[in-house]
This record gives C-alpha cells, structure tokens and sequence, in this order.
C-alpha cells in the first residue's frame, strides 16, 4: 500500500489565554483565537493527521503542547509527489492573511527559514488549502 505524502493545515481554536510550554522552545503567552498549524507528512499524511486528532499521544512536536489545551475545529489536506515540498508556501499564503501574526518564533519550523509554521488569528479564517484544493 503507497503511503501518501503532502501537506496539511490545522485551524485550532483557543478558548482563552494560556501561558505554556513548547518543548524546547521555552513557554510562551498563547492569546484566545484561532492557529493554524501548517505541517508535512512525507510518508504517511493521513497518519499524521489521525494522530494530531488523537487525545492521547506522548509530545513529540510543537504542535502537540497548543493541541493539549485546545481543540482542531477542522483540517485540510492536500497530497503531493515524492520530492515536493509545499509546507512553506502554504504557510506563506496564512502570514499573507490580514490579520495574521506568529506568537512563537520556530514554531514547526525546525527544518526550514520560515518564522515559525503557527499563525495566529483573533477571527476564524479560511485554510489557504482549502483555496488550493477547490
């Protein structure tokens, strides 16, 4: 069975302010709004999705401390073939977004010069995946 690969984007919502840790990263002020996490999977895209929907898995991302006091409203994805990468120029299209701001530097973005793959919005916006995929 071929396992596939893409990228995939996360719009979370945040009920109330949280002061939390992010692994590595230290701990950070996350404000009441909506995230949305932009992210890759290789070798297994609906894997990954299935485990960030998860309640109950050991941290191994970033993403996993902000999913622990928050809740994904919905998700998007969009698959690609072996050797493209389209993680970073999703992301781009969120921070294009009025209103789009990055509460945590390298946040997700360990592998890539991208500010951070978490971008934050006071009003529910639309996945830029959702306008790539329609």
């Amino acid at each position: 069975m071929k396992m596939k690969r893409g990228v995939y984007q996360l719009l979370i919502k945040l009920d109330s302010d949280k002061i939390m840790p992010v692994g590595r990263l230290g701990v950070f002020e996350f404000p009441a709004g909506y995230y949305v996490y932009t992210g890759s999977a290789m070798n297994g895209l609906d894997h990954r999705v299935a485990r960030h929907l998860s309640n109950s898995k050991r941290f191994h991302w970033h993403i996993d401390y902000l999913l622990e006091q928050s809740s994904i409203i919905r998700y998007a994805i969009k698959e690609c073939s072996a050797g493209v990468r389209l993680e970073c120029g999703c992301n781009a299209a969120m921070l294009a977004m009025e209103g789009a701001s990055t509460p945590v530097k390298g946040f997700g973005s360990s592998d890539c010069k991208c500010r951070s793959h978490l971008v934050y919005f006071a009003d529910e916006p639309a996945l830029a995946l959702d306008a790539a995929t329609a």
